[in-house]
């Protein structure tokens, strides 16, 4: 069997072979669409690249195709919490009279070969190489097995990525901690329970004074069976998964600083307020899940992040309209927890700017809360 691939064909192909394999793009499936490819990567200033084949007569049709594409834009957003997303549309056979105009958040360009490419200096900005790397000795029959082949290996590359972040591990430091926490709690059931508040609780003036350690003490007392009971379980049911997700060393950090975060604000805000409780760190879990669920949405269908944010926002709710919780211990440690994995990164996911943009940014939001605590008169 004869197997004819035209021009067009082979700059598709070529396309998708710079975007995927070098890029790291993924596909993404949009229903109802025809003769046009979606790729996403939302650590890139162009999150979305859309190659087109179909043919665009007039300006009509191209605001039409305009039109239809920020519809499923808008739906993007939505799912990504993406307040804007930049879109490269590359349109491969165009009518000569189209305009294809300016937009702030969605680029049109005219590619009929790899030379054109140098019509849009742009381009370059972001995509230095790619008239580079769009150059093949290939052709026709043998680009198309070259591309397949490559574009297999790098999505087999991918999915043993993927499965040793996601495979089950063997799971240590939450129980470790949930055992810490428990045994400290049987210890104040046995009368010692006024001993540990009043010397290790989280309490503002005091850690004033110089008693440092109860910003990190404070967190592993519990006022009672109930309060103990639903931490416990909450890390069960989460410390698990981020110490499978991150790694026992990067899910200690985050455990050990969203909980110093939440004290942190908690002392800034409940003033002269006795704090005690797991919640702040139990909370930064949630804000480093938050993080992992929203870089590997592609592959847990926006699911996890989605009943994260469901979670935090009952959980805030519940907090502003109930006493005897401290809400401010919660959201410092999940802004805590969120930055901190930030800086720490994920495994073959987070480029070095990451933990960069990371790291300052919590060093700025510790050295703020710091600032205000013990500096700030």
């Amino acid at each position: 069997m004869n197997m004819e691939i035209g021009a067009t064909d082979e700059l598709v192909m070529k396309l998708l072979h710079y975007f995927i394999t070098e890029k790291n793009y993924t596909p993404v499936v949009v229903y109802g669409v025809k003769n046009e490819i979606w790729l996403e990567n939302m650590d890139e200033d162009y999150k979305i690249v859309r190659i087109v084949s179909n043919y665009i007569l007039n300006d009509e049709q191209l605001k039409v195709d305009n039109f239809r594409t920020k519809s499923v834009i808008k739906s993007i957003k939505k799912k990504t919490l993406n307040l804007s997303i930049n879109t490269l549309n590359i349109f491969t056979d165009l009518g000569e009279n189209v305009n294809l105009g300016e937009d702030k958040h969605m680029n049109n360009i005219y590619v009929r070969d790899v030379d054109d490419l140098k019509k849009y200096d742009f381009l370059y900005k972001y995509f230095p190489d790619i008239d580079k790397k769009l150059k093949f000795s290939e052709e026709g029959v043998m680009l198309f097995l070259k591309v397949t082949q490559d574009i297999n290996k790098k999505n087999k590359e991918e999915a043993v990525r993927v499965e040793n972040i996601f495979k089950p591990k063997t799971v240590v430091i939450t129980y470790i901690l949930m055992a810490i926490n428990i045994l400290i709690f049987l210890y104040g059931m046995l009368g010692n329970q006024a001993f540990l508040v009043n010397n290790f609780a989280t309490y503002g003036p005091f850690i004033k004074m110089g008693d440092w350690y109860r910003l990190i003490t404070g967190c592993f007392i519990h006022a009672d069976i109930m309060h103990i009971a639903f931490n416990m379980y909450a890390l069960y049911i989460l410390g698990r998964q981020a110490e499978t997700f991150f790694g026992k060393t990067k899910f200690l950090i985050i455990y050990f600083l969203s909980a110093l975060g939440g004290s942190l604000l908690s002392i800034l805000l409940n003033v002269n307020t006795v704090s005690v409780g797991a919640s702040g760190a139990i909370f930064g879990i949630l804000g480093a899940m938050l993080y992992f669920g929203y870089n590997f949405r592609v592959y847990l269908g926006n699911n996890l992040y989605k009943q994260i944010i469901t979670i935090i926002l009952l959980n805030v709710a519940i907090g502003m309209f109930s006493t005897g919780i401290d809400l401010f211990a919660h959201l410092g440690g999940l802004v805590a927890g969120f930055l901190v994995s930030y800086a720490l990164g994920l495994k073959s996911k987070s480029k070095a700017s990451d933990h960069v943009n990371g790291v300052i940014l919590t060093l700025l939001y510790f050295g703020f809360l710091i600032f205000m605590n013990f500096i700030y008169k």
